[in-house]
């Protein structure tokens, strides 16, 4: 049976998508090439309020769409999918505290859990870029590891945003 979905939810999944593009488009250059930005945080608040399917679509909608729009279309479907894991975390931190986060503490603790989920994936991602041009395990997670404090940032960022943010938005939405 297929199921119905409202157009409030249709409408909040392509809400938070926007909002990940253009959480995204805030760069803060790095020396290493990469960037930070706000994109994981709208991602954590998209599954901590839409729930991990809906909320990790959304997410990884922004970050394709972002992607496309900014010449890393190769890298697009690598972000859908970091989306959904990411956003696993995300809920597994969620369910710790049964769906229903009072203190801010506990907030902090799932961002905190999305963020060591971002630095894996990052780290994998980028370890397998570096094997697959040639160069030696060791060489390649040593290389890749150069590359996250960018991620270091963002998970900053995720955990200082979420916290301020999540209460806030949860009342506007439950009206």
């Amino acid at each position: 049976m297929i199921k119905q979905h409202s157009v409030r939810e249709v409408v909040f999944v392509a809400l938070f998508a926007a909002l990940t593009v253009v959480g995204t488009m805030i760069k803060i250059p790095m020396p290493t090439g990469a960037f930070a930005h706000l994109g994981n945080a709208i991602l954590v608040l998209a599954v901590l309020l839409l729930g991990y399917t809906k909320g990790s679509l959304a997410g990884g909608l922004g970050f394709m769409i972002f992607d496309i729009l900014n010449g890393y279309a190769a890298e697009a479907p690598y972000f859908l999918l970091e989306s959904f894991i990411v956003g696993g975390f995300v809920y597994g931190g969620f369910l710790l505290y049964k769906k229903n986060p009072q203190q801010v503490w506990q907030l902090v603790v799932i961002s905190s859990l999305a963020g060591i989920g971002k630095l894996l994936m990052t780290q994998l991602k980028n370890t397998a870029l570096l094997l697959f041009l040639g160069n030696d395990l060791r060489a390649a997670f040593t290389a890749a590891a150069f590359k996250l404090p960018a991620s270091l940032i963002n998970v900053v960022t995720t955990i200082l945003i979420v916290a301020i943010l999540y209460f806030p938005l949860k009342r506007i939405l439950k009206q």
